[in-house]
């Protein structure tokens, strides 16, 4: 099976029981629904009433909703996790308050869609972008001939409008960098008339889907990144939710250490070995994948204005596959990406360094070493450009 697997695929690699109540939550949410619900609400843009949600995703607080909406701005949850958000221009920095407000429900819910912005110029999307998080644009990309601005990724399906073939596989953006960024913005400047989604994935409920074993053992794991040679944990808790998140990028990882339990008073430090790396990195793909069916990913259709903020150590994003096809067959898609500066480190389990020269030689002499491009190639069939 290919790593953008199935949403409809059947549960056989999946977590117990945490996974089982999710679904059963999915299930009720379904059944109320088709009852009770709203015929024309779709994934990713329903209203709270119908957003079920995996059982560890927080719904909006509702003090800070009734606090924003007094202030003018509206909040509405979308189906199973992010919010949409109206009566806010982002060409007009809002103040101190709302935005520690928005930030907040960001961490928790992931995302917000602020929705009816129109086409923000260039200046004004990055403004907006230092809304958020260390509040400093960070850009490290390389620039289209039509990006307005250099701190604008330019992404579309035609190479003459932007940069193609992005991002095709679950990660996080900024993994090569030691703070990571702690924010991403995502503007659609032409929505195609066929598929030009971002799929979405909240990686504190993807924590909460493992099994207690896997809980255990990954948050004993650090990745290198391949190009860099930056260590992050594969495991974090979230500097504003407190929620503990995975975090792998699929497409530049290029080793991972296992630190050894206590008890274990041999060696303190081991690589994941081809075998071993290949099976976390499957299982990882299949965790998010299983993500549609459990409550905690989903599928995002731009709608003209759309200008989406997420939190990068929140949730996880790819490309649909249907963002890649060609203007001829589904229409046009330009999207502009912005990223945010870190808010703290973000920095690995001790005693691992924070850099390592993954090009040199391996510092155990056993083990998976790579560095360089993509790294370690994990599913010699999986699209490996992000």
């Amino acid at each position: 099976r290919g790593p953008l697997g199935n949403p409809k695929r059947a549960m056989q690699n999946s977590s117990p029981w945490h996974l089982q109540r999710g679904l059963l939550a999915v299930a009720v949410g379904c059944l109320l629904l088709e009852a009770f619900g709203d015929q024309t609400c779709t994934r990713g843009q329903c209203p709270a009433r119908v957003a079920y949600a995996h059982p560890s995703i927080p719904g909006l607080n509702p003090q800070r909703v009734a606090w924003l909406a007094q202030r003018g701005v509206n909040l509405q949850a979308l189906e199973p996790f992010g919010a949409r958000v109206t009566g806010l221009d982002l060409r007009k920095k809002p103040e101190e308050e709302v935005l520690q407000s928005l930030q907040e429900e960001m961490a928790a819910r992931g995302f917000l869609v602020f929705a009816d912005q129109g086409r923000l110029s260039g200046d004004d999307f990055v403004a907006a972008s230092e809304f958020w998080g260390g509040r400093k644009i960070h850009s490290t990309h390389g620039v289209h001939p039509k990006a307005p601005n250099r701190h604008i990724f330019r992404l579309s399906n035609d190479q003459r409008q932007g940069i193609l073939g992005v991002g095709p596989q679950w990660h996080n953006d900024g993994s090569f960098v030691e703070g990571t960024f702690s924010h991403a913005g995502y503007h659609i400047i032409e929505v195609p008339e066929g598929q030009g989604d971002t799929q979405f994935v909240h990686q504190g409920a993807a924590f909460e889907a493992l099994s207690p074993a896997q809980q255990e053992q990954w948050q004993r794991l650090t990745s290198v990144n391949s190009n860099s040679g930056v260590l992050h944990p594969v495991v974090h808790q979230h500097p504003i939710s407190r929620q503990k998140s995975v975090w792998l990028h699929l497409g530049m990882t290029g080793a991972v250490f296992e630190t050894l339990p206590s008890e274990d008073e041999g060696r303190k430090l081991r690589l994941l070995e081809a075998n071993e790396m290949t099976k976390l990195f499957t299982d990882y793909n299949n965790l998010l994948n299983d993500g549609f069916e459990a409550g905690y990913a989903l599928s995002y259709s731009y709608r003209p204005g759309d200008c989406i903020f997420i939190d990068n150590l929140a949730i996880a994003h790819r490309a649909s596959p249907g963002a890649h096809e060609s203007p001829q067959k589904q229409g046009l898609r330009v999207l502009h990406r912005s990223t945010v500066q870190a808010m703290q480190p973000f920095a690995p389990l001790p005693p691992l360094p924070q850099v390592m020269n993954i090009q040199g030689p391996n510092p155990l002499g056993k083990g998976v070493w790579q560095g360089g491009g993509t790294g370690f190639v994990w599913d010699p069939f999986a699209r490996m450009q992000n």
